[in-house]
This record gives C-alpha cells, structure tokens and sequence, in this order.
C-alpha cells in the first residue's frame, strides 16, 4: 500500500481558517496524471498541488489541479507551497529565503521574507501582463451576476499574467456584495469559452485597496476566497492603463463575503515601455497533515 503525504495550508492570511485553503502533496515522484486529477477532485479545494523530487537546490517540479482540470499556474498554490517547503526544511540552508517553483506557465521565482508576523513568500509571474477585449458586453456582464448595467464601471476586458481572467469592475462595495453568479447565463454566454472565469472588484477610490470576488464554475469553484493570479492579472491591467513608470502597489481584500478574509498584496513595476514585473504577495498558515492510502 502506497502513503502520499500531504499538509493543507490557509494562504493569503496568517490566521486559521480564513484566507484560501491548499492542500500540497510532497515528494509525490511521477504519479500518473489521472490520478492527481481524482485526488484533487476528492480533496474539492480550489487548488491541490504536486511537488516533485528537488531538480537543483531549491528548484522543484510542480503540477497545481482544480477539481476540474490542471491549471498552469495559480497564486495561492504558489505562495502556499513555498512556505511550506521553507516550514519543513526542504530548502538549502545556505539559501533559504530563494526559490524556483517549476510551471507549466514555465519557471516562477519566489523569495521569502521573514517579518514580525511570520514569513511572507512574494512571487514574480512567469509572465508580463497580457490584455485583450472580452467577448461580453457590459448589459451581458451584469445579467451573469445578477445587477444592472449601470453597477459595472466599464466594458470586461480579459487580462493575464499567465492565467486569463475575465475582469469586471462594479461601482461599489454594494453591487459587489449583490453579485451572484447566474448558472444559466453563464453556460449560453461563457461555459464553452476559453476564458468562462469572473473577477469582479471594486475600486477603493485614493485607497490603493481593491475589494474582490471570483467565480469559476468551469473549474467546480463556485467562489474562490483568493486568487492569486486574478490579482496580478487585475494589478497588471490597472498599472497598464496608468502607463506612468515606477512601483504600482495594491493592496487586494477578497473572500470577505465567504467569511474567510485573504489579504493579496501586489506590485507591477512599470518602465517607459510597459511592465517589467509583476509581483504577488502573502502569507500562510499550516492547517493539517495527513495520508492518503492507494493501494
């Protein structure tokens, strides 16, 4: 009989039970990949991750799966994975604040911090923000959760720093808090789509603060308490359409209308030509551990 150890974390947050849940699986070898999609849909976390033998110091193979498929890259598997490896000794002494997490979306670089309340892990995206128009219209972005035309600022748009969201922006905490994902309209408009997810959020004018909400009913994710790369998508699409060179930090509240406050820090770094990199920062905390028995 086969163990697959396994720890769970709350990310983005350093308290327990609020912020994402993850479930991380280490030294998971070559598992066929049938089978880290039924473990991921047993777990039915938005996201479990796979950790690989070490290829090089503090470089690691990772696979990152959404009870409904595999993923590319994500934010809070990212951030949650590196503190865990940093929590159970898994990096090199010598170095252990630096490490490279292995993607589909290709290499991702995080460093670890050390602050008063514990360590926080920053990663930079493999990639550099990438907009583009959206296929809806803003009368068929209100109906797919549920408000009036007039609650959304602007047209969607879809934006990407290696997973594409579909961005909405409302005009207050009010109509963020009214959204509710209408299933119906979702399958005729974006069910069959590239790009089905919905990032709605609110601008705190003068703030510097975002309010956010993701739905993701392709992936089995009803609503998504943090999302790390919707956040650096969000943040690369707002420090583009400022084009003022310099730090373009923001500070990112979602998951507050679940009851599980996660607190996502960004910064896009903007030369005269565009963004050079885009950074996603945050906590987390270990929650449990555990096996799963395969025979």
């Amino acid at each position: 009989m086969q163990k697959l150890n396994f720890h769970t974390l709350d990310v983005f947050t350093d308290t327990p039970f609020c912020g994402n849940p993850l479930a991380v699986f280490t030294d998971t070898g070559e598992l066929p990949t049938a089978l880290m999609q039924q473990i991921a849909r047993e777990l039915n976390l938005s996201e479990t991750v796979f950790v690989g033998p070490a290829m090089a110091a503090n470089r690691f193979k990772t696979r990152i799966f959404t009870p409904g498929g595999e993923i590319p890259f994500a934010g809070h598997p990212t951030i949650g994975t590196a503190l865990l490896l940093l929590q159970l000794g898994r990096l090199a002494p010598e170095q252990p604040d630096t490490l490279v997490l292995e993607q589909r979306v290709g290499p991702v670089r995080v460093e670890i911090e050390a602050t008063e309340s514990g360590p926080v892990a920053r990663l930079r995206t493999a990639r550099l923000p990438e907009i583009s128009a959206s296929s809806l219209s803003r009368d068929e972005a209100a109906v797919l959760i549920g408000l009036q035309p007039e609650q959304l600022v602007a047209e969607p748009v879809i934006a990407s720093c290696g997973l594409p969201f579909q961005l909405l922006q409302v005009r207050d905490l009010a109509a963020l808090g009214q959204a509710a994902l209408d299933l119906a309209h979702w399958r005729r408009l974006l069910g069959e789509g590239p790009v089905s997810n919905l990032y709605c959020f609110s601008l705190q004018e003068g703030t510097g603060t975002v309010r956010a909400r993701m739905f993701d009913p392709a992936n089995n994710i009803p609503e998504d308490p943090a999302t790390g790369s919707a956040a650096a998508a969000l943040a690369g699409y707002l420090a583009v359409q400022t084009a003022t060179p310099g730090a373009h930090r923001l500070r990112i509240e979602q998951g507050i209308e679940m009851g599980r406050a996660s607190l996502i820090q960004t910064r896009v770094e903007m030369g005269a030509t565009g963004a050079e990199a885009v950074f996603v920062e945050g906590q987390a905390r270990r929650i449990s551990e555990g096996h799963f028995l395969l025979d």
